[in-house]
């Protein structure tokens, strides 16, 4: 697994078992025809797997909990803090590394205006690039099943959740919206039907301003804030 920037580590041993913590990151990035959905990967430095791409993440420290352990690995090795971070499964396949190993995996978003600023201040690691969510390479271990598996719980979620506010900013137009519920699913909307859709839900407050542009201005909404 992947472990401190510009390197690699091993899943710690907790007994005779090794234990990661590895998180599948998506963000938007600009793109020829539009913002895609993407996944930052870091490339290994060690064996086994040796120059291969492979999810962020590292061994757990046995004086931290889980979500801390998240938050830390993937800061390391892409320098990234995200907006919202979900413990996902356990991955746990005997096969699934030379050495008996167990990975619990988070799924995180961040906000597309967030990922260079975030990264720029810390120091980007060479070793990390984006990939498009649909041409991801050949993985380390089982990460692209895992992967895979982050990308139908995303795309499954976005369906009857705000989840994707993870990926804007506090407030946006619903064109804004629509474009992140595209790029996540992987398909054109409706613009008429998406605005009559979402101009019902008690979730979503109209405020006072709007954005500029070539066309006509456009009022910015904001989701309701949760208790």
């Amino acid at each position: 697994m992947i472990g401190r920037r510009g390197g690699t580590v091993s899943e710690t041993r907790t007994g005779e078992i090794r234990v990661a913590v590895s998180t599948v990151i998506f963000t938007l990035r600009s793109a020829p025809g539009g913002d895609r959905l993407m996944l930052p990967l870091v490339r290994r430095t060690r064996e086994p797997h040796l120059g291969q791409w492979a999810l962020p993440g590292g061994w757990l420290d046995p004086t931290e909990n889980l979500d801390s352990a998240a938050s830390r690995t993937l800061a390391q090795t892409t320098a990234l803090k995200p907006s919202y971070l979900e413990q996902l499964y356990t991955f746990g396949d005997v096969d699934r590394a030379p050495d008996r190993a167990i990975a619990i995996v988070y799924w995180a978003l961040l906000r597309s205006d967030l990922v260079d600023a975030q990264r720029a201040a810390a120091g980007a690691p060479e070793n990390v690039e984006w990939f498009d969510v649909d041409a991801i390479p050949t993985l380390a271990f089982d990460h692209n099943r895992i992967a895979d598996y982050a990308l139908w719980r995303l795309r499954n979620k976005v369906g009857y959740s705000r989840i994707a506010a993870g990926l804007l900013p506090d407030e946006f137009t619903l064109t804004e919206l629509r474009e992140v519920y595209e790029a996540v699913l992987g398909q054109r909307l409706d613009p008429s039907n998406f605005r009559r859709l979402l101009e019902g839900s008690d979730e979503l407050v109209p405020t006072e301003s709007f954005r500029t542009g070539k066309h006509r201005p456009a009022r910015l909404y904001r989701y309701v804030a949760t208790a």
